[in-house]
């Protein structure tokens, strides 16, 4: 069956995303540095946002509320006000991140576009990711967006219901094996995996075993020579 829907994470996969993260990570252990190392307090920061997930899901606002608890947790209740203000500013800071497109995404996805129907299935706050969309400038390439809760098999399963498609006749396109690839190829369906230079731990996995259905390339400019 031929192919009918490509579909495309959004973070580090249309436009650049976990670099902002990771400077304000920087920064933020920075401010604590009087409570524990900055490995500490990283792991710190990342079991609170693990721990987190099933109740502020993903993205800049669950990030900021685990980093508020994580110092409030780590300094003993004991945080200046000042350090608070800060710690604040710099979540809302992801918020406002500038935009900064993957290289060849832009001349990938108008080639595309007359081709296939075009879906941006990406997950996290709904707010957040589509003001991300449109400040991208993208969103006149795609004819569907879905920011999904979880991207796992079931949220999968309920976007080829909703385009009406069989798994045959969708091909995800991301960064991320966990997220992007492995549900969907458990679906049957097709997944071409560009992986970014930097990866957020909790989507951190590898593939193994040969799969006709998969394949990776190292830009997304790739994908109009292949597709």
């Amino acid at each position: 069956m031929a192919l009918k829907v490509v579909a495309f994470d959004a973070d580090d996969t249309l436009w650049v995303n976990e670099p902002f993260f990771q400077e304000v990570e920087k920064e933020y252990v920075s401010l604590l540095e009087d409570y524990g190392s900055a490995d500490d307090i990283s792991q710190a920061l990342f079991a609170t946002e693990m721990k987190n997930l099933n109740i502020y899901g993903y993205g800049a606002k669950g990030f900021t509320l685990s980093m508020m608890e994580t110092a409030l947790e780590v300094s003993g209740n004991r945080l200046a006000q000042v350090v608070i203000a800060r710690i604040l500013k710099l979540g809302k800071s992801l918020l406002n991140m500038p935009i900064e497109l993957i290289d060849g995404i832009e001349d990938t996805l108008s080639y595309l576009k007359q081709k296939y129907f075009l879906v941006v299935a990406t997950k996290g706050d709904i707010t957040d990711q589509q003001n991300k969309l449109e400040r991208s400038g993208l969103v006149c390439y795609f004819h569907h967006i879905e920011i999904m809760g979880e991207k796992n098999e079931d949220g999968y399963a309920r976007l080829f219901s909703r385009l009406n498609v069989k798994p045959e006749q969708f091909l995800m396109v991301g960064n991320s094996v966990k997220s992007d690839i492995l549900p969907v190829l458990n679906l049957k369906a097709q997944a071409i995996h560009v992986p970014f230079h930097t990866t957020w731990e909790h989507e951190r996995m590898s593939i193994s075993g040969e799969n006709s259905r998969y394949r990776s390339i190292n830009s997304v400019t790739e994908l109009m020579n292949i597709l």
